[in-house]
């Protein structure tokens, strides 16, 4: 499919937007310039001034269904970076209760000012604003944020996102019994997008929902056609969520739905969740939990031991799989704390009737000294990379039990 840019392209001449319409969306403006047109009661036009590059233009539009207030025409040709009236309030509903009333005041006494001082004030509040836009566009990564969150929607609309498939290995028997799945993003233009790079921002704007929603649903339909494929129907797929998942409405109904869809049994479903998930929204998340759990499906807590890690989540939580973070199974061969701390939580998971996923495994030694003392899971290079759904069943076809 043709990819597309995230930025909007207007030529010189070209309206931007119209007085008198309903506006959805904003714009900064990447390059070029645009001139800012009033149509007064008799039809005739007046120019209140420019903007340039790193202004934004349109905002009023994201607080209400107020008519836009001015004409905006490109004089010159212009890259624009859409900002939605959705993406506006997805965003702030996630803030803080006294920013999210101080942002709404300071929007609505804007344009409260604009109609009440006239043409003037506006061209002065034109020129000031647009200094003050231009320097804090250059000193921050908004911008920034705004094309990659923007590039990815298209990517993903595209197919320009895909899912690899790491297997998850048995300590005991070397085969494999389940996959993580993992969002891979290759850009035309730009290549391999790191996810380091792009999920926070997606989590920042809430677009994470839609995202984790679709990588649940093309993850489940991969497990079927590989256990169609490979003769094999015990296999686990586990699924990244985070708190904008769990705060989401319908989540749990969309899992459900995913599931009856694909035609996958509850229990072959790991739902993989960090600590921090479950501080911000304990008695949400637990709710949520305690259907998935009751309903079969498992429960994995990502890279433990990194975050504010803490007994009573563990006791509070229908957690069933604890992950250890690579950082600490990279350490423990050179690093006597490292191997305390491994020992520590692998002796805890095995007291509480927890399974543990060891994460990061690189080396024989590494899976020699985990599997004797006692986890369950490896996941690492040392077994398999990430892979593609296809490599994964040729991968399956091929490989005899992994000896360990």
């Amino acid at each position: 499919m043709h990819h597309k840019q995230a930025a909007r392209a207007f030529k010189s001449g070209d309206i931007i937007m119209k007085q008198g319409d309903i506006g959805m969306n904003a714009y900064i403006i990447e390059s070029g310039r645009v001139e800012i047109i009033l149509t007064n009661g008799d039809g005739s036009e007046q120019s209140l001034g420019t903007r340039g590059s790193g202004a934004m233009i349109g905002e009023m539009a994201l607080i209400d269904n107020a008519p836009r207030t001015a004409t905006i025409r490109a004089i010159e040709e212009c890259q624009l970076l859409e900002i939605s009236k959705e993406d506006f309030s997805k965003r702030l509903e996630k803030a803080d209760p006294v920013l999210k009333m101080t942002t709404q005041v300071i929007l609505t006494r804007y344009r409260d000012m604009l109609m009440r001082t006239g043409i003037m004030s506006y061209e002065n509040s034109c020129s000031r604003a647009e200094a003050a836009e231009l320097e804090y566009v250059q000193s921050s990564e908004v911008v920034e944020s705004i094309k990659i969150e923007n590039e990815f929607k298209l990517a993903l609309m595209n197919g320009d996102v895909s899912l690899h498939y790491q297997p998850l290995i048995s300590f005991t028997s070397g085969r494999i019994v389940g996959f993580e799945a993992l969002m891979r993003w290759n850009d035309p233009k730009a290549g391999f997008i790191p996810p380091s790079q792009f999920i926070p921002i997606i989590e920042d704007s809430g677009f994470i929902v839609e995202a984790s929603r679709w990588a649940l649903k093309k993850s489940l339909m991969a497990l079927k056609n590989i256990e169609a494929q490979t003769g094999h129907d015990d296999y686990f797929m586990s699924v990244n969520f985070t708190s904008h998942d769990f705060a989401a409405d319908g989540f749990i109904e969309s899992v459900y739905e995913t599931l009856s869809v694909t035609d996958v049994k509850p229990q072959n479903l790991h739902l993989e969740i960090t600590e921090r998930l479950l501080m911000g929204q304990p008695e949400q998340a637990k709710e949520t939990l305690d259907m998935c759990r009751a309903a079969g499906m498992g429960i994995s807590i990502d890279d433990f031991g990194t975050g504010y890690s803490s007994l009573s989540y563990l006791q509070s939580f229908p957690i069933n799989t604890l992950k250890i973070d690579r950082s600490f199974i990279n350490d423990m061969m050179n690093d006597d704390g490292a191997m305390a701390l491994v020992k520590s939580m692998l002796q805890l998971s095995h007291n509480m009737g927890m399974k543990t996923i060891a994460e990061g495994v690189e080396t024989a030694e590494q899976a020699h000294q985990l599997k004797d003392m006692g986890c369950e899971i490896a996941q690492g290079y040392h077994f398999a990379r990430p892979m593609p759904e296809g490599d994964v069943i040729t991968f399956i076809r091929a490989q005899a039990p992994f000896e360990i």
